[in-house]
């Protein structure tokens, strides 16, 4: 029943970064900074090794946590502002609750189907459940160390604090008192447990309460258990009104704290013998038989609905909760003992983001800064004029997404354009993007939108989306059933002296002006006649029927993106077959998909270099004698989300760039519309290679992949500290 704070949790060891695992001066219990954890089963050195060795692959799975974990990381480094590294351990937990619900709920359905099968990786679901069980339990322990001993002193020291009930003043007390009168105690519902009230059906990731009761109700009902749980409708972190505060201090205060304290009131002549926080975690993937429905959007309105309510996988308790309380609500959840993790502090940190959007301390953020503009661009005329004129190249969020927003709202107003196509897959109902697309079909012109309803966790948004461009009269498809659509791209047709000519944006990001902000992307705006025209025939097979079309210029999934990266691979290892420099980077958030590993494996034993910068997960094992000598893994993590998929081919002197909207997995590349495009203009080739190499000499916030699966970050030791995202928007941007 106590609250958790700084002052009760274990003491932290000394922070520290060490060179690498095993370094002399790491401490017998693992320090908090350095991620020592390893991902997939030991490696051999197998210099004649098959290629399908279950040792030359690390588990999708156990590498996805990995990325969560270097995310966690953040939380300590001292480059960041002190608010931003909060968020990156909120982060963390919002990483880690899609994880459960998704990954963990999969492994876990195979489990119960009696799917024992491994993957190219040689690993089993069980043994892998068993292995994320182990590492997630160490890693969200030690979150909750960094939050309790770290950052809540720091943000202490900063003049911000939040109150344990214990250090609540008589002013604070009747403060809440008030609150909770007035703001909790209308809207919360008790529900105590009997036989004519089963344990209630709780929507995932709610927070709840167990409460453990002695006396006799109104009724005459010996006491024993209730469930409460928190209204949804409430903040979970309440700022104290200033005057309440301590000079010179911003205060706030939890509500599972406020709850606790007031606990009795809601169970009136009993006693509240102990009340204890928890959260279930449920699996929310949603599964759709295209044989089986006749309506995408009816269908994924009723799994919109079972989603809050699928089987657990994960039960959060307070760290004080008894073990007799834990047992029965495993029982209730159907979970075993591994699927329980006590914390240090409120179990649902996620919904402590919405503070900080209202905390006025600028100096504990990342400077703000101005996104730049191509020259091109600032000046006043036709956005038309100035793609007819050239491609233009956009490196989100150093540049600024606004010159899309723009030609979409030029083209709406323009009585020359005649027709627009989009697809979206991530975007907001009422985002700029949205309303030119409104505004243009309200105008007769002819407005197409493929929407993926199926995007994850947008599932509900894109549906309103849907109907608020149908009530528009604009023509709205759903993609193809199978294959969700991925793709970036929008095409426009205007009519200029006399004749058609089309404009298209291709992308490796989503049409959403706040993730443009967050995530590193690119943009591509032109007019050459064979992009363009390939983008119209992809837009043609999706919104109709027929044989694959002839594309010129693109590659596209799922029909030539992957034997196409596969060629392209295979060709730089032919170069350095006949003795000449081959070099390949490759950039993109997960690389899971075994063909394309192979290529690579095979394009490292011919000699190529290769530079993979993957954020996320990648489940080839670097550094194997014999088969990945020349292979080096990046990963960059930092102020903005590495979202990028861009690939580098040398090509004895003529090298090929291209950008994409697809990861290197099976799914991008066989159950996705994904479209891949190059980079015909040689300077802006040549200023996306420059990028590159910027990542490849970042030693800030750079972590390199061992043969082992783990992490070690990179540090400038001598030389001169370089972050890539810092040089970019430095180079990029306009001066704030």
């Amino acid at each position: 029943m106590e609250d958790r704070s700084p002052e009760s949790a274990t003491p932290l060891p000394e922070l520290h970064v060490a060179d690498a695992p095993g370094d002399e001066a790491a401490s017998d219990t693992p320090a908090p900074r350095l991620n020592q954890t390893r991902t997939g089963i030991k490696p051999k050195a197998l210099p004649e090794a098959e290629l399908d060795d279950p040792s030359l692959y690390f588990n999708r799975e156990l590498s996805h946590l990995q990325f969560n974990i270097r995310v966690l990381e953040q939380a300590l480094d001292d480059a960041h502002p002190l608010l931003n590294r909060l968020m990156f351990l909120l982060i963390f937990s919002s990483n880690l609750d899609e994880f459960f619900e998704i990954r963990v709920a999969g492994l876990k359905h195979r489990v119960a189907l009696g799917d024992e099968g491994t993957g190219f990786d040689g690993r089993s679901p069980s043994s892998v459940i068993a292995e994320i069980s182990k590492i997630a339990h160490e890693q969200i322990e030690r979150q909750y160390r960094i939050l309790n001993e770290v950052l809540l002193p720091a943000l202490e020291e900063r003049g911000l604090r939040f109150r344990r009930r214990s250090e609540w003043t008589e002013a604070q007390h009747a403060w809440v008192r008030d609150y909770f009168d007035e703001e909790i105690m209308p809207v919360i519902s008790p529900i105590g447990l009997d036989p004519s009230h089963p344990f209630p059906r709780l929507v995932n990731k709610s927070l709840n309460f167990i409460v453990k009761l002695e006396g006799k109700d109104a009724f005459g009902r010996e006491g024993g258990l209730a469930i409460l749980p928190a209204p949804r409708s409430l903040p979970r972190v309440i700022a104290l009104p200033t005057e309440l505060c301590e000079e010179g201090f911003s205060e706030a205060v939890f509500l599972s704290s406020m709850i606790h304290a007031h606990a009795e009131e809601l169970f009136p002549g009993m006693t509240v013998r102990g009340c204890y926080q928890f959260r279930l975690t449920r699996n929310a993937d949603m599964t759709v038989d295209p044989e089986e429905i006749s309506d995408l959007a009816s269908a994924l309105r009723g799994e919109l609905l079972a989603r809050r309510y699928g089987s657990g996988v994960r039960l959060e308790v307070v760290d004080t909760c008894p073990d007799e309380l834990a047992a029965f609500l495993l029982r209730e959840f159907a979970l075993g003992e591994d699927d329980l993790y006590r914390v240090k502090g409120p179990v649902n940190l996620t919904r402590m983001m919405s503070l900080l959007g209202d905390l006025q301390r600028p100096e504990l953020f990342y400077r703000p800064y101005i996104p730049g503009l191509p020259k091109n661009l600032k000046k006043d005329g036709s956005l038309f004029d100035v793609i007819a004129a050239g491609d233009i190249l956009l490196h989100h969020p150093f540049q600024s997404f606004s010159p899309v927003e723009d030609l979409l709202a030029e083209a709406a107003r323009d009585p020359s354009v005649l027709a627009i196509k989009q697809t979206l897959y991530r975007t907001g109902a009422d985002s700029p993007i949205v309303n030119s697309l409104v505004e243009a079909a309200r105008g007769g012109k002819e407005v197409t939108v493929v929407i993926e309803l199926r995007a994850r966790f947008d599932e509900a948004d894109n549906l309103v989306l849907a109907s608020r461009l149908q009530e528009a009269g604009a023509i709205v498809i759903y993609g193809v059933m199978a294959y969700k659509t991925h793709a970036k791209m929008m095409h426009i047709v205007r009519r200029e002296k006399g004749r058609l000519r089309y404009y298209v944006h291709l992308g490796t990001g989503n049409y959403h002006s706040k993730t443009a902000k967050l995530y590193t992307d690119y943009s591509l705006l032109t007019a050459d006649e064979a992009l363009c025209e390939d983008v119209h025939q992809v837009f043609q097979q999706l919104s109709g029927m027929g044989r694959a079309r002839h594309i010129e210029t693109l590659l596209h999934a799922p029909f030539t993106l992957h034997e196409g990266m596969v060629a392209m691979i295979e060709r730089e290892a032919e170069h350095a077959r006949r003795g000449r420099r081959a070099h390949l980077i490759i950039k993109c958030n997960s690389l899971t998909e075994p063909k394309l590993i192979q290529a690579l494996y095979r394009a490292s034993r011919a000699g190529v270099e290769c530079d993979l910068i993957i954020r996320g997960m990648c489940c080839l094992r670097p550094g194997v004698p014999g088969v990945s000598d020349n292979i080096r893994v990046r990963s960059i993590i930092g102020r903005f989300l590495e979202h990028t998929r861009v690939f580098y081919f040398q090509n004895n002197g003529k090298a090929e760039v291209w950008a994409s909207s697809a990861d290197f997995m099976s799914r991008n590349m066989f159950h996705r519309v994904e479209t891949c495009f190059p980079l015909v203009d040689k300077k802006l080739a040549a200023r996306v290679r420059k990028d590159l190499e910027t990542y490849l000499v970042d030693n800030c916030q750079s972590w390199r992949l061992q043969p082992d699966g783990s992490y070690v970050k990179q540090q400038p030791g001598d030389a001169a500290p370089i972050s890539a995202q810092e040089t970019l928007l430095y180079a990029y941007a306009a001066k704030a």
